[in-house]
């Protein structure tokens, strides 16, 4: 890729297309944000990954999904379970995208809330494993069910800290070009659309092999 400069693309499968992630927001400077564009690009590592300094030789990958795409459901599980099997061998970073309205949106900003709990992981477990879409009832009835305050987590989804974090998700998506999701970027390896276990684990040992933190 000729830009950002140092990434490389290939070639995924199925993509679930949207719009604009911050249509449907509350306030009328979230339904046209200004971007964090240029301070992204100043620190795309960081942006991506997080500024926590990795162990050894741990691959970073950057989840890019929407909690109502079919493709992210299936791939959100198999990256839970790579990660799972190759212990510190990869450094999962889940970034929000919603792109398929308004549910997408709220279950964005939910997630992010119950990050600021510490219940991330148990709250995108539950909800990629159910049917339902989210409402604040069923948002209530969830939080209760994993330990997690409601309405610290109402106060939360409309806090600037969490908005900022689908704004940094979303440069880093007009950056890299996603047109949908799901999208990763493993190292310094681009891939738009669901992805075979198998090809996952072999980007994943090549950027190893390759030293992806040259880019960085």
């Amino acid at each position: 890729m000729g830009d950002p400069p140092g990434f490389r693309r290939v070639s995924g499968g199925s993509i679930s297309a949207g719009g604009n992630p911050f249509v449907g927001l509350d306030g009328a400077s979230d339904t046209s944000p200004n971007l964090p564009i240029a301070d992204v690009r100043e620190d795309i590592c960081g942006s991506l990954f997080g500024n926590e300094p990795l162990a050894g030789d741990t691959v970073p990958v950057a989840s890019f999904s929407d909690f109502y795409c079919p493709y992210c459901r299936i791939q959100t599980k198999e990256l839970a379970d790579l990660e799972d099997r190759m212990g510190g061998g990869i450094k999962m970073v889940w970034h929000e995208l919603p792109l398929l309205g308004d549910s997408s949106i709220l279950a964005a900003k939910a997630a992010l809330a119950a990050k600021r709990q510490g219940a991330y992981v148990r709250f995108q477990e539950r909800l990629i494993s159910t049917p339902f879409r989210a409402t604040p009832g069923y948002l209530e009835a969830l939080s209760e069910s994993i330990d997690v305050s409601y309405p610290q987590l109402m106060a939360d989804m409309d806090s600037e800290e969490v908005l900022q974090e689908i704004r940094t998700s979303t440069a880093l998506a007009e950056i890299f070009g996603f047109v949908g999701t799901p999208a990763l970027v493993i190292g310094k390896t681009v891939v738009q659309g669901q992805t075979s276990t198998s090809t996952l684990e072999d980007i994943v040992n090549l950027e190893r092999t390759e030293g992806w933190s040259r880019v960085c």
